[in-house]
């Protein structure tokens, strides 16, 4: 006799009645647009307000950079007279180096931007000059020529080679003389290159090495005069 089967098995799944039927889509079938949602982009007057504020920015960190630029390292002078004729003329523009001697000694022939005395003609303003002799020489005149410790200077960006004039007694000089002048430690005896048109240490004597601005390395306008110095 046959008994009860043991065991597992499934059974079929019949549909629910009451699930709506899923049919497919027709193609052309208007799709509902999803709800707006808000993605955080900013508006028109946010956006507005964002940029002023980044150019600003910029504009503030251009000038902050300017002036850090202008004050330790270059900077632009004009020169107002024919003094330094005719290396540079008057309008001519020049950028002067502030740092180059922090890193090294004044030389002979530097170009050098530096703040007149005080009983001077220019009356504390900025001047340019050459560096004719450094401290401890004895510069004189001789012939039109100028001589250091005796030895005649030779003088290239002259042009005229004898037409510096004898100068009489120059004030400020470590042992002072006639015509002669034996430059005191820490100063610098400074000439115009126009030497018929230049009031420099002649008349006023030599000048500070601190009060020297910086060194003139290139003339930048006018454009078609871009030279080194």
């Amino acid at each position: 006799m046959d008994g009860p089967m043991e065991g597992t098995f499934d059974l079929p799944v019949t549909p629910s009645w009451s699930d709506p039927p899923t049919m497919p889509l027709p193609l052309d079938a208007p799709v509902e647009a999803p709800p707006d949602v808000d993605l955080g982009i900013p508006g028109s007057v946010v956006s507005a307000r964002r940029s002023v504020i980044e150019w600003g920015s910029v504009l503030v960190g251009a000038l902050v950079l300017a002036m850090l630029v202008r004050t330790f390292l270059f900077q632009a002078f004009y020169i107002p007279s024919p003094s330094m004729e005719p290396t540079l003329w008057s309008g001519d523009r020049i950028l002067v180096n502030k740092l180059s001697y922090q890193l090294h000694d004044v030389n002979r022939g530097d170009l050098v931007v530096f703040r007149s005395p005080p009983d001077s003609v220019a009356g504390g303003e900025d001047l340019i000059k050459r560096v004719i002799a450094l401290p401890g020489e004895r510069v004189t005149s001789d012939g039109g020529r100028l001589l250091i410790g005796g030895g005649l200077l030779i003088e290239p960006y002259l042009p005229f080679q004898n037409g510096t004039a004898d100068f009489g007694r120059v004030p400020s000089c470590s042992e002072p003389e006639m015509g002669a002048c034996t430059v005191p430690d820490g100063h610098v005896f400074v000439m115009g290159d126009n030497r018929a048109n230049s009031r420099d240490s002649r008349f006023f004597g030599p000048v500070p090495v601190e009060s020297i601005v910086g060194r003139a390395f290139v003339r930048v306008w006018p454009l078609g005069a871009l030279d080194r110095l």
